[in-house]
């Protein structure tokens, strides 16, 4: 059986916890804590090391999923999270334009890692205010071959079907090696 190592990062609260969530055939392992300002809580959690899901594709393969906390003092974690990875998913919530800013940059950081196959998934779809795709596209300045897909990381086929893309790209480039 081969295990294939997928990363899903993104900016805090962009959504990475749910989209493994709603995957995972397992319960997933979370390193999540309370977020305070000092007196209050700002968020309930946030992840701190990482999330870990695994879902089975078929009898030859297994994904196991890791989901890297989007706080950047907890960026050291990407380092490692990221090595060994065939590939990684860069959620962005699309109807937070204050964080496209943030998402780029962590594109950039995991870009250079490794040329690995990515995807950017447009998290937050159902919401109205979320921004198209090929919007998001733009406001990322990602190439144009880049698979910018529209994403509900809540919904259970939305998220197959952004790491179904993922390891089609996965595919493609062990077939051009």
């Amino acid at each position: 059986m081969e295990t294939v190592k997928v990363v899903v990062c993104g900016p805090f609260n962009s959504g990475k916890t749910e989209f493994i969530s709603s995957i995972s055939e397992i319960e997933v392992v979370s390193t999540e804590r309370r977020i305070t300002d000092g007196s209050r809580a700002v968020k309930d959690q946030t992840t701190v090391a990482m999330d870990f899901g695994r879902i089975t594709v078929d009898e030859e393969l297994v994904l196991h999923l890791f989901g890297t906390p989007g706080q950047k003092r907890f960026d050291f974690m990407w380092d490692i999270l990221s090595e060994g990875m065939l590939g990684f998913v860069v959620l962005v919530d699309s109807a937070r334009p204050e964080t496209f800013r943030e998402a780029k940059m962590i594109l950039d950081r995991f870009g250079r890692y490794s040329p690995m196959p990515y995807v950017i998934a447009a998290n937050k779809q159902d919401e109205e205010d979320a921004w198209p795709p090929d919007d998001l596209r733009i406001a990322l300045k990602a190439p144009s071959d880049t698979k910018v897909l529209s994403c509900v990381a809540t919904d259970r086929e939305s998220v197959k079907n952004v790491l179904l893309e993922l390891l089609y790209s996965i595919l493609d480039s062990m077939h051009e090696e």
